[in-house]
């Protein structure tokens, strides 16, 4: 699932550098499909290691200029680490709060998503949540956590309620009146949730705008494409590392190069 990568500058290690690239990719993957929200949401990808340390992105770097040198390192008490020589680097207060909950309590979630879209928005603030009226959306039937608004994600003492509302296997979630969270091992697990996720949103409120009855699959099919979304093995690796090529060729002629 790597991506071909320049060489890593002196002072970060090869696991860390393709990690790094692996996380610019996802950012301007995210400002291509037009998921940002100017400087604001954030993407962060956790470095192996014992140190439990996390990449996020600079404060102020647009989605789609993103670059593996912009990203920073931090733990997981939100202290930058290594800074560098171009001087002091910060990063978003709410974003260290929702990915150092979520990094430090689900070790399988190597990557991190979150985002604030008008459709991911308009449907974490409706009651019913996620309708299963589309195949996208039947993708997270019965495994779409949610969790309650508490205001700007700036208190530490939220992080445990995060945490418990996720739960110990899903892997998306809605933030009500916020927007949305996903996670993944990998970056194109992660990219591939935040896809379904906002197309089954955006699919949501275009219908229920058209005002008509809505049709609704029987429960049993319901569950069985919710499992047809998970295959076995190594059908589902040859398919995530068929979408990531795929979807990198979409960033690859940018103004500057991700991974550098």
């Amino acid at each position: 699932m790597n991506v071909t990568t320049r060489i890593a500058p002196p002072g970060i290690d090869e696991t860390e550098w393709q990690v790094r690239c692996d996380l610019a990719a996802l950012y301007r993957l995210v400002a291509h499909y037009r998921m940002t929200d100017f400087i604001y949401t954030h993407i962060s990808a956790r470095i192996p290691g014992p140190e439990h340390h996390f990449l996020i992105n600079q404060y102020g770097v647009l989605f789609e200029e993103m670059r593996a040198s912009d990203l920073v390192r931090i733990d997981l008490d939100g202290n930058i680490v290594n800074q560098d020589e171009r001087g002091s680097r910060i990063v978003n207060a709410a974003g260290f709060t929702i990915h150092s909950a979520i990094h430090a309590a689900r070790e399988d979630l190597n990557f991190v998503i979150h985002t604030h879209t008008a459709a991911g928005m308009a449907v974490a603030a409706q009651a019913h949540g996620l309708l299963p009226i589309s195949q996208h959306a039947l993708k997270f039937y019965n495994c779409l956590s949610r969790h309650g608004y508490e205001g700007i994600a700036l208190e530490l003492d939220e992080r445990p309620r995060l945490v418990a509302d996720l739960g110990p296997k899903n892997k998306a979630m809605l933030l009500t009146n916020h927007g949305l969270l996903v996670g993944g091992t990998t970056a194109p697990e992660a990219f591939l949730e935040i896809y379904y996720l906002e197309r089954a949103c955006q699919a949501q409120i275009q219908a229920l705008a058209g005002g008509s009855q809505l049709v609704y699959p029987p429960e049993a099919v319901c569950e069985h494409t919710a499992a047809q979304f998970n295959p076995p093995e190594p059908y589902r690796t040859a398919h995530l590392r068929t979408v990531w090529a795929t979807a990198l060729r979409q960033i690859d002629h940018g103004p500057s190069d991700y991974r550098s």
